[in-house]
């Protein structure tokens, strides 16, 4: 009992291991390996080359496939090249695999040492997330060892051997066991390097060990689908395209498992290095054969999943990936496209806005105050969102950018208040009571109106490009935009002075109105402040005496 619980522990070991060095690898080069991807796509063989290299990094089919699918949701790349640089991915984590399968352990201590010391030292920096890379690569070292003991002890047993030859006797079966396993891991990374180290140790025999390897690439695949199963369409068909790749894969290879093992038997000496070399054929052979398939398969993935027909409400691209939460600066790239589509909500409300001014439209009003409704859920969705974003897992640039996308939700939200509330204002005081401005007064409404739409679009713009200069002028606008409502107001009272009738009506409606339409400007503008202050180009005194204005008014 002993020796078993030891054996899950190295399992165990082994899978957290992987799981480290995953997430410190994406923490510290999520940003970069996706700009390695979508750059790298202009034909299938470099996208497979792309898949290659960055699963390699990463160690993960997985987290490659959920990026790929992020990109293929996004329209960025087309399924056909999205599936090339999965079966470049696949060879990649069969590449670590054959690294892992060679006597490392003496590096296991220095990885482990090293890595405590870079984590503990510098903990959020980027020398601090790669020390816990560090720390993931030693451990998967250890526990490769201790798996190697705990399987030579096991073996001697009549009892494991009973158990081990009752369940290793049929394909099929050990086909779906390393798959099981492989789900269970969260890795085939893992399940292969088990399989071969207990093919090295005698616990399993060679040809049981291939079988269990052929499972393990199935998991793989099964486990992206899974993965994904509640995300859009459009994410959904990567991974399932991947897995047709390697379900037909493993039927074609599965009948031919004992003749390549007879074949290359008495060239390799070492079974763990058996297993591992075996894995790299597999995904090697099944990249070659199927790469000049993808448009074929992608055809079929299209026709199981069909692309639902699109409507102006329902059928727009919803991006909060559940999925891309694993890849955190994917899960913030999913973020902050949402809350754009939470600006434009808020921009068609406030253009709609002076249509109700102008036409006492109360239909369009009607309409326009619904979409707040819209605003406050989009916004309630981005924060649960990030909530479930650990922030351990961000560097300090998506730190920053996970700060500035709640800051931005935040404004959009309370800039769609405010219009309900000049919305429900105009209702009341205007269009009920049959009143209307001055044509001087609404050529003052309708000049703050178009000031305010494009400062709306260059703050969507600073907070889409993070451009200094534009927060810079953005900034500049908020000190106009105020002294402009300033001298509306004083020549609003100017006509009152004259006894002009619609000013004197709507009078209160007209201050009310350019004060809250300066208030959302203020909203708008403050989408400069972490850009500039993130950059050095905002005082500190500055900032507090935006901050009292922005509680002022």
């Amino acid at each position: 009992m002993k020796h078993l619980l030891n054996l899950l522990a190295a399992i165990a070991l082994l899978v957290w291991g992987t799981h480290l060095v995953r997430a410190g690898i994406l923490r510290v080069f999520g940003a970069n390996l996706r700009n390695v991807l979508s750059h790298s796509v202009s034909n299938r063989w470099t996208a497979a080359i792309s898949g290659l290299g960055v699963t390699a990094l990463v160690q993960s089919s997985t987290a490659t496939a959920l990026i790929v699918s992020s990109f293929v949701g996004q329209g960025l790349v087309t399924l056909p090249i999205a599936l090339a640089v999965m079966l470049g991915a696949d060879v990649g984590t069969s590449l670590m695999a054959v690294v892992f399968s060679f006597d490392l352990s003496w590096l296991s201590p220095l990885f482990i040492f090293s890595g405590v010391v870079m984590f503990l030292s510098r903990q959020s920096s980027p020398v601090g997330r790669f020390g816990r890379v560090l720390i993931g690569l030693g451990l998967m070292l250890l526990a490769l060892r201790l798996i190697a003991a705990s399987t030579a002890i096991m073996t001697q047993s009549p009892v494991v051997k009973a158990l081990l030859e009752s369940i290793t006797t049929e394909l099929l079966l050990e086909i779906t066991v390393g798959a099981f396993i492989s789900l269970i891991a969260y890795s085939s990374l893992a399940m292969v390097l088990l399989t071969a180290t207990m093919a090295a140790s005698g616990l399993v025999p060679l040809e049981s060990a291939l079988g269990l390897v052929l499972g393990a690439n199935l998991g793989s695949g099964l486990l992206a689908v899974l993965t994904t199963a509640k995300s859009a369409i459009e994410v959904r068909q990567v991974p399932l395209g991947n897995f047709v790749f390697k379900a037909i894969g493993v039927m074609v290879v599965a009948p031919f498992a004992g003749l390549w093992l007879r074949y290359a038997r008495p060239y390799i000496t070492d079974a763990a290095t058996v297993v591992v070399l075996f894995h790299l054929t597999f995904n090697i052979v099944v990249g070659v054969l199927f790469i000049g398939l993808t448009q074929v398969v992608a055809g079929w993935v299209g026709k199981w999943l069909p692309k639902p027909e699109k409507n102006m409400v329902a059928g727009r691209p919803h991006h909060l990936d559940p999925s891309a939460l694993a890849t955190p600066s994917l899960a913030i790239s999913c973020a902050a496209r949402e809350a754009l589509h939470q600006a434009d909500v808020v921009e068609t409300m406030m253009v709609g806005m002076l249509t109700v001014i102008k036409n006492n439209d109360l239909k369009l009003a009607e309409d326009l105050r619904k979409l707040d409704d819209s605003v406050d859920e989009l916004y309630s969705a981005i924060k649960y969102y990030l909530t479930k974003i650990s922030r351990e897992a961000l560097g300090e640039e998506e730190s920053r950018r996970w700060t500035d996308i709640i800051s931005f939700t935040i404004n959009m939200e309370q800039i769609g208040d405010i219009v309900e509330r000049i919305l429900i204002d105009v209702e009341d005081k205007k269009i009920k009571k049959d009143r209307n401005f001055s044509d001087a007064g609404m050529a003052e409404i309708c000049e703050l109106h178009a000031r305010l739409i494009d400062n709306l679009r260059l703050g969507m713009s600073v907070f889409l490009n993070g451009s200094v200069r534009d927060a810079q002028k953005l900034l500049e606008e908020k000190a106009r935009f105020r002294d402009l409502e300033r001298a509306y107001a004083s020549t609003h009272l100017t006509r009152l002075s004259g006894n002009t009738m619609q000013s004197i009506e709507t009078s209160g409606l007209h201050i009310d109105l350019i004060s809250d339409l300066k208030r959302i400007n203020s909203h708008i503008c403050s989408i400069a402040y972490p850009i500039l202050d993130s950059a050095g180009a905002l005082a500190p005194n500055r900032l507090r005496q935006a901050a009292i204005e922005e509680a002022s008014g």
